[in-house]
């Protein structure tokens, strides 16, 4: 059993005081938070070396928000980097990713990590710059890199450890158009064909929870045999990997280690409900965490109103947290405007999802409103209500301020039934 004083540990004596502020905030009693943390239904992403906003994903709370910024070798430009991120954070954002692969990488983490909010990365990346190639990475590379950045104040690390050689063999046996999507997914799998051993963060499991532990670090366990088309999404590999993630869920609770599960990124809209299910029933309800689903491989340019459609579907079925796909998704590194309005479809698909996992008072509350707003013509009320009420603004004052929208003028449909009806208020 575990020994460190970790939040898992500190849930156990009681109730901590961060942990009854995030219970008020997502409007949950403490102590049935602290008891979900202990079961691992909950994890607190809040690496205790750095303050900043907390974030609780998982039962009952609110579905979060990531948004992935980071340079590459192509486009590296720290400075914009860091200007995506607080755009993110100005419009809905809940945690951030860096995954930098070009640049100084501590730099550009430790810039990211000054902002207020939860902030994950993906140590392999950093590995492979350090060791040259993926197929020269070795276990100390990995687990040192993985230290540095626990110490750094990462709150969250995605770690491949369900690529192993029984995953490799499943995709030999059953292969896929897309073969690999993930980066460390492909990483791990080029570090097991060099050497011809077992990937490490499988084979010493249990040393990487000791680091975890000590550092109190969340991990999130890495989908990196996701499908990266929906015409993979019945092959084998994710299904060994989804059977693996649930045996190292289990084995980092019982060690006192928080974690997540993260997974598929495409996938057939009617595969979505059964898919989340199944993760969940393995990991024991584990928080999920989602790229997307896209649903469709056909859309470039809107591939972040394909993720929407899947992440809503996901957050009904149990999904805890969205990760944002930007309109550039599979045809460039992201630019500002791509991080804001990928960031404002993936709130969107949250709000969608939390209106049937959360059917409670603030959500009937906000529709309603919305909807007395629009029969009353009240267009200030109707843009105070607005997920985004500058960009609803902009949009109706286009063609001049009117009574009603320049769709309809002075046809109205509204207008005209509130006048017949008398200007009544339906109390149905």
């Amino acid at each position: 059993m575990f020994v460190m004083q970790t939040l898992i540990r500190e849930c156990l004596s009681g109730v901590p005081d961060e942990i009854d502020a995030l219970a008020r905030r997502e409007g949950l009693d403490g102590r049935k938070m602290a008891r979900d943390v202990v079961r691992g239904r909950i994890v607190v992403l809040a690496n205790p070396r750095r303050e900043h906003r907390l974030c609780a994903i998982g039962s009952g709370c609110r579905t979060k928000v990531n948004v992935n910024i980071g340079t590459s070798g192509a486009r590296c430009d720290p400075d914009l980097e860091l200007k995506k991120g607080k755009a993110a954070l100005a419009n809905g954002a809940d945690a951030l990713m860096d995954l930098s692969t070009g640049g100084d990488l501590h730099a550009i983490r430790r810039s990211i990590l000054g902002l207020d909010t939860t902030v994950g990365t993906v140590p392999i990346y950093d590995a492979v710059r350090r060791a040259g190639s993926a197929s020269d990475i070795t276990a100390d590379i990995l687990f040192n890199t993985i230290r540095d950045h626990c110490r750094d104040g990462v709150d969250f690390l995605t770690l491949h450890c369900g690529v192993n050689r029984e995953a490799f063999a499943s995709l030999r046996r059953d292969p896929r158009v897309m073969g690999v999507v993930s980066r460390g997914g492909a990483f791990h799998l080029a570090m097991m064909d060099a050497t011809g051993e077992e990937n490490p963060l499988y084979a010493e499991y249990d040393y990487l929870m000791e680091i975890l532990r000590e550092e109190d670090v969340c991990l999130s366990l890495g989908d990196g045999m996701r499908p990266g088309a929906v015409v993979d999404a019945g092959r084998q590999a994710k299904t060994v990997e989804y059977l693996s993630l649930g045996t190292l869920a289990a084995r980092a609770q019982e060690q006192g280690v928080q974690r997540m599960i993260e997974g598929p990124g495409h996938m057939p809209v009617d595969q979505i409900t059964y898919n989340v299910k199944m993760i969940k029933e393995l990991t024991d309800q584990a928080p999920l965490y989602l790229l997307g689903p896209l649903v469709t491989d056909i859309a470039p340019g809107y591939d972040h109103v394909s993720a929407a459609i899947g992440g809503s579907i996901a957050a009904m079925a149990g999904a805890d947290f969205l990760c944002m796909v930007s309109p550039a998704e599979h045809l460039a590194l992201p630019d500002l405007a791509d991080i804001e309005e990928g960031t404002r479809v993936a709130k969107l698909a949250a709000h969608i999802g939390d209106t049937t996992r959360r059917p409670d008072k603030w959500y009937n509350e906000g529709e309603r409103q919305m909807a007395d707003a629009r029969r009353a013509l009240d267009w200030d009320r109707q843009f105070s209500l607005a997920m985004f009420p500058e960009h609803a603004r902009r949009i109706h004052e286009r063609d001049g301020e009117t009574d009603t929208c320049s769709m309809c003028g002075d046809l109205c449909a509204v207008k005209l039934v509130s006048d017949i009806l008398g200007n009544k208020k339906n109390t149905g």
